[in-house]
């Protein structure tokens, strides 16, 4: 008996809290013909009161203020009730306030229960505790209170309180199963989103107490959550029906679940006495009319009961609003604001924002939004008030950047207010899909109503609609009209797959649904299917006649009949639709009743450009001239306008004056609509009918230059393509894909176009990368073909299956298989192992001897006479795996394997060449010299060892005069041998011989009187100035051929560095700072260093290079020219390529060096001392010399300016190891000696930097002249000093330091 009336106290006290008021009223009546308990008399009279029913609820808490549990609550409520009065009486208020008081102090426990719990179920959070706090404290924590108090702490909206709720709810549980406390604890679970776990608390209630109906309630709102809508039904029909047919939560949930789950509007039990149901309904409705009709009834009665709430106006405006009823609905919001201004006035004013754009009151629009604008601090940024100013944006014709600005911000606004709710019914009706619908309208708008052409990206807007639709359908499956914008997004971004399912399914739920028939015809029309499409139109037309009002409906059918021939057909069509409202008005709405006949200013257009190449084609060029000047007249000063002035251009042509038509289109300007349509008009012109490539091709790289984008770089690689110039197009699809790097279909252009030039390795990259992208399955068998084609036979068979896997079914596909299958049973087992391990990504060299030895004995067992060509492959796989350790600096490795590969082929001279590289790089010399002569001795003249060869004699010390005379044979034997010449002064140079490279030059010149015209030759003469400190010189020479295939791109690179640092300075050095600093403060040498670096720009802009590491290259000197600018936001900039380069490519030594030199110049001198040192340890390799040799430089700078001479010195010593001729080294050693007062040893490091600078610095004469006069060396110092003022007469500071005190030395 007291579970039962316990439960019933839980059940009345549920009623209340979800304010089922009338609910609670009855329950409590049928609760006191049972039990003669209080509490049951204040829980209906507390209902009774909460339904106005003043007087009663007073009387019947009169009858109760003297028991001595309800006592405290019966007071307080009694308050309220009097305070709830029109005219409130306040002494009595005063007088029951004094009662209160008095009766707290004294309380029972129950008393300050029940008291806490009233204050509770009125929302008085912060009081219903202090009240229940110390009924637990004075009832030694009774767990009644405990449960209570958890009810309050996750009620209160506090993330504070609700944390701990979940522990007091398991103290208040110890003892036994109660129901308030079990469903309190359902509520914390849910609150914590854990659906599960509130679902075991609710089916615990429903086991204990199978008649508490509100944990069925429950339970229905948590498979919700679950999104279980099977088994939400089941609880909501099956089991809360029954026992309440008039249950609200259950009619609220299958009204929700016919709608949003199966669409089916004919099921809605909507129910007149529960107004609650209204806003979810309407907002997954659709508009659909009769549920429209059904909820303004019940916000209708519900006005009328309520006495004129000002909020059930506000609805009624909304309703008005959503049946197309404007003027209605202002009515209605206007009698909401004379009803009560102070709480809906921004709403109202919201909507009257969204009836005035309807209406086409601009300006009264505008100054509402304003007045919103500046209350919005007061009523929060809403979703609907940032796309009521993106509409407003639509209107004013304002550019789209700034309407998805603002409809993005509406979106993101919009969804921050669904943050951790539950799906259920407050989910839905802030989810509102009606108004996402509205604004993936608005992005529909602004994309292009065509879908992309084969292997062109769609709009960017798409994706977002996709993403807004994806909730909207997956939320709300039964809306057809979210299932239908889905299938026109998908058709706009040309998956027609996609969108043809979608629309299947809509027609399904509803065969009348006009708009989606017409898009299938219009998904068959692209497809080229026009039989299908006429059939679309007449199922249209069958299952809704009214579609013939609609002009899109003649547009396509016209479309379709143009296609399959029939121009009168096509011509009657369009005449027809040109006749109905609203066409001849670009674009503006149809006055008649249909809504649905309102056709688009694009459409518009469509039928002005149809009609009038319908009647050229048909002969009629009179009429169609008539119909292009109409379209003039129709759409001047509209968007659209240019689309017209495009179609012009089509008449000129096809009247064969491509003048005309070309004058037309280059009037559009980039910041104009359908500007690039435009320019792929003029570009197809010249292509087509002037047959001028390069016009063609600079027409899409001028759209690059002023659009810049994924699509615009797609659409110049594509231009290439169509010219037969691969290897440009190549280099504009990476730098699209770097833009897009998900997009599978560039990946497969980019795949074709290296597979024109021949690289097949890169082309497969990318198709995998495609693959791996989710992109279409064809690229498999692309990829399959280009494996056999590179007889990479198991990754081919491997491929085909996977195709096979992905996409199964067809004949054709199974034909295919055989086919790729009969090719590969042509290969023997161990090539295709041999060729699949050679192109592995990482290699290991036990598998790779495995594999050798393998091969080997089993062809000496099945084909003896394979020896020879097995060994020779052999040795190419050890090569290979030798070439990928080298390229990882792991040398060491790499020896190994070249030693392995000579094994099995001894005569390889590719590969004791190789060998003996590395041999050089590690420093071993013997191993080196005895590689070179093996090779020599059977080819005397061979470059390559002969250039090793020369190395090693420099590093042993005796570069003798016969061995460069070597190089300078080859050079004569070969007339264009240049090659050799260009070794020859890097190996002269290297060898502190730089003055005999001029002897070799004119010999040159002498044996070819061609020569000084040639690339070759003035790259070679470029390099020797710039060698020897002539820079200028040098940029002449490197300019004559920056033009060419062969030197270009070294020169070019050349002469931007030289550009960044004529003077050969150690860039980011601090040693030599001040005195550069004082030679760079004249304005004059500030503007000849900024002219540099734009130089150094305009040439970098110039590059075009092939290969990764030109790229890269390229990447390191576009940087340099930021830390050129010495601009600490661009020398920033340029330190973060750095890092990003340094991160990707491990031991890279330029990007390295690059990385310290940043660091220097921005003072973070620690953090370029730890790459410098790094680099330091790293073995020396003769293709990054001369970056090792300025990263040495750099350090010992370092060094050398905080004192550490002895450390600065050794790195020094090791760069004139490598280059007798480093100017800069013997600089820092002059130095260091002139610091420890070694003036004569000074002075012989300065005379090694003066010869090898060519006597043109003037620093280092200064340097040397000073030197000189401290080590009494008075005629050398003058005579130095003269050369020096020769050169620079400017250059006065070194007459009166050292020239005139030489002399005056030097007097008697």
């Amino acid at each position: 008996l007291f579970s039962h009336s316990f439960s019933l106290q839980a059940l009345i006290r549920h009623y209340c809290y979800e304010k089922y008021y009338n609910h609670a009223a009855n329950a409590a009546v049928a609760a006191q013909r049972k039990y003669s308990d209080t509490v049951f008399t204040f829980l209906h009279a507390y209902a009774v009161l909460m339904q106005d029913q003043i007087h009663d609820a007073m009387t019947e808490l009169d009858s109760i203020r003297d028991s001595r549990d309800v006592s405290l609550c019966t007071l307080m409520a009694l308050v309220y009730a009097e305070k709830k009065k029109s005219n409130p009486d306040r002494e009595v208020i005063q007088e029951l306030d004094a009662k209160v008081k008095e009766d707290r102090k004294s309380a029972s426990p129950k008393g300050l229960y029940y008291a806490g719990m009233f204050l509770w179920l009125l929302g008085r959070n912060d009081k219903a505790r202090e009240y229940v706090e110390r009924m637990v404290k004075i009832s030694n924590g009774s767990t009644e209170g405990i449960i209570l108090k958890a009810w309050i702490d996750i009620t209160c909206g506090k993330e504070a309180y609700a944390k701990k709720a979940g522990k007091y709810f398991d103290e208040g549980l110890k003892e036994r199963p109660d129901i308030f406390g079990l469903m309190g604890k359902a509520q914390y679970y849910e609150y914590r989103q854990n659906y599960s776990g509130a679902l075991e608390m609710v089916n615990q209630v429903i086991v204990s107490y199978p008649a508490f109906l509100p944990a069925l309630t429950k339970k229905m709102k948590l498979l919700l959550s679950l999104q279980d809508w099977e088994q939400t039904e089941l609880v909501s029909c099956f089991r809360l029906l029954q026992r309440d047919k008039n249950n609200p939560e259950a009619l609220r949930m299958l009204a929700l679940h016919s709608l949003c789950r199966d669409g089916d509007i004919s099921e809605v039990k909507l129910t007149m006495e529960y107004v609650t149901c209204k806003c979810n309904c309407l907002f997954q409705c659709g508009r659909n009319e009769k549920v429209l009709e059904q909820t303004f009834k019940m916000v209708e009665k519900a006005f009328s009961v309520g006495s004129g709430d000002a909020d059930f106006a506000t609805e009624m405006g909304y309703q008005m609003l959503l049946l197309g009823k404007t003027k209605e609905a202002i009515k209605w919001y206007k009698n909401a604001m004379s009803l009560d201004e102070t709480s809906v006035a921004a709403l109202t004013a919201l909507w009257c924002q969204h009836i005035s754009k309807s209406l086409g009151q601009l300006q009264d629009a505008e100054q509402q939004l304003e007045f919103l604008t500046e209350i919005q601090q007061s009523i929060g940024k809403t979703g609907d008030l940032m796309y009521l100013r993106a509409v407003l944006a639509v209107k004013k014709r304002r550019p789209a950047e700034e309407i998805i600005g603002l409809l993005n911000e509406a979106v993101d606004t919009h969804f921050s207010s669904l943050q951790r709710l539950p799906l259920g019914v407050d989910y839905f009706e802030k989810l509102n899909p009606d108004f996402l619908l509205d604004i993936v309208k608005e992005y529909l708008a602004l994309c292009p109503a065509k879908p992309p052409a084969p292997g062109q990206p769609p709009c960017a807007q798409l994706q977002r609609c996709a993403t807004l639709l994806d909730t909207v359908v997956k939320t709300v499956p039964g809306l057809l009209q979210g299932l239908y914008l889905m299938a026109k997004v998908k058709y706009q971004s040309g998956d027609f797959e996609a969108a043809h399912s979608s629309l299947n399914h809509c027609l399904q739920q509803n065969p009348s649904f006009a708009d989606a028939h017409l898009l299938m015809a219009q998904i068959h029309l692209v497809q080229g299917n026009s039989t299908l499409c006429s059939q679309s139109l007449e199922l249209c037309m069958s299952h809704n006649f009214e579609v013939r009002e609609n002009p899109l409906f003649h547009l396509i059918k016209a479309q379709a009949k143009k296609k399959m021939g029939e121009l009168t057909e096509a011509i009657q069509t369009l005449q027809m639709a040109m006749s109905l409202p609203g066409v001849r008005r670009a674009g503006s709405s149809s006055k008649s009743r249909n809504k649905k006949s309102e056709l688009s200013p694009a459409d518009c257009v469509s039928l002005f450009l149809e009609l009038a190449e319908a009647l050229w084609l048909n002969g009629e060029q009179h009429e169609a001239a008539k119909v292009m000047q109409d379209a003039i007249i129709s759409f001047s000063g509209t968007p659209e306008e240019l689309r017209v002035t495009i179609a012009n251009a089509d008449l000129a042509l096809l009247r064969g004056d491509t003048e005309l038509a070309l004058s037309m289109l280059r009037n559009i300007s980039p910041d104009q609509p359908y500007y690039i349509q435009a320019k792929e008009k003029m570009a197809d012109i010249y292509l087509t009918h002037r047959r001028d490539k390069r016009l063609y091709a600079s027409c899409y790289r001028e759209i690059v230059e002023k659009l810049p984008s994924p699509h615009t770089y797609l659409l110049l690689g594509d231009a290439y393509m169509n010219i037969q110039e691969p290897e440009k197009a190549i280099e504009i699809y990476e730098q699209a894909l770097k833009r897009n790097p998900k997009d599978g279909a560039l990946a497969s252009k980019i795949g074709k176009a290296l597979v024109k030039t021949h690289n097949y390795v890169k082309a497969i990259n990318y198709y995998e990368a495609a693959l791996k992208s989710g992109q279409q399955n064809f690229l498999r068998y692309d990829l399959a073909e280009l494996l056999m084609k590179m007889k990479q036979h198991e990754r081919c068979e491997k491929v085909v299956h996977d195709a096979l896997d992905h996409d199964p079914g067809t004949e054709q596909k199974r034909s295919g298989r055989n086919c790729f299958m009969i090719k590969l049973k042509t290969y023997e087992t161990f090539k295709k192992k041999i060729f699949n391990t050679l192109n592995s990504d990482i290699i290991d060299p036990l598998t790779a001897d495995i594999i050798s030895d393998i091969m080997l004995k089993r062809v000496q067992m099945e084909q003896p006479d394979a020896i020879p060509a097995q060994k020779q492959l052999a040795a190419e796989i050890c090569s290979e795996i030798a070439k990928y350790y080298t390229s990882q600096r792991g040398y060491e490795h790499a020896v190994k394997f070249y030693k392995e590969a000579l094994v099995y082929c001894e005569t390889d001279r590719k590969v004791m060449l190789e060998l003996a590289r590395l041999y050089l790089n590690l420093d071993d010399v013997d191993s080196c010299q005895e590689q070179c002569n093996v090779i020599l001795m059977n080819d005397q003249f061979n470059e390559d060892a002969t250039l090793v060869h020369h190395h090693v004699a420099l590093f042993r010390r005796r570069c003798h005069s016969n061995r460069p005379l070597s190089l300078v044979f080859i050079f004569f034997s070969f007339s264009d041998n240049y090659l050799a010449m260009f070794h020859l002064v890097d190996l002269m140079r290297r060898a502190g011989k730089l003055e005999e490279i001029p002897r070799f030059l004119e010999l040159a010149e002498k044996h070819c009187p061609r020569t000084k015209q040639d690339p070759g030759f003035n790259y070679c003469k470029g390099l020797y100035l710039w060698y020897t400190g002539e820079s200028n010189n040098a940029l002449r020479h490197f300019n004559k051929a920056r033009k060419d295939n062969d030197w270009g791109q070294n020169a070019a690179y050349n002469m931007i560095e030289i550009c960044l640092n004529p003077d050969n300075a150690t860039m980011g050095g601090e040693v030599f700072a001040n005195l550069d600093e004082e030679m760079g403060n004249s304005t004059e040498k500030q503007e000849s260093d900024q002219l540099a670096v734009r130089t150094a720009e305009k040439l970098l802009k110039d590059l075009k290079p092939q290969t990764p590491g030109g790229q890269l290259q390229l990447r390191i000197l576009e940087s340099y020219c930021l830390l050129a600018t010495k601009q600490k936001a661009n020398m920033e900039k340029a330190l973060n390529v750095f890092t990003e380069i340094a991160n990707n490519e491990k031991e890279h030594v330029p990007a390295l060096l690059a990385l310290a030199t940043a660091y220097m110049m921005l003072k973070q001198t620690p953090r370029a001392r730890t790459q410098l040192k790094r680099l330091s340890k790293m073995n020396w390799a003769i293709e990054d010399a001369d970056e090792f040799e300025k990263s040495w430089l750099l350090l010992a700078d370092i060094y050398i300016h905080s004192g550490k001479y002895d450390m600065a010195t050794e790195l020094l010593k090791r760069c004139l190891h490598r280059n007798k001729s480093c100017c800069k080294a013997y600089e820092y050693l002059g130095h260091i000696m002139e610091k420890e007062q070694s003036f004569c040893d000074a002075a012989l490091n300065y005379e090694h930097a003066w010869k090898y600078g060519n006597c043109t610095n003037p620093t280092i004469g200064y340097k040397l002249a000073f030197n000189y006069l401290k080590a009494k060396r008075h005629v050398d110092a003058i005579d130095v000093c003269h050369k020096v003022l020769a050169a620079n007469p400017n250059y006065s500071g070194i007459r009166k330091d050292v020239l005139d005190k030489a002399r005056t030395a030097l007097r008697p």
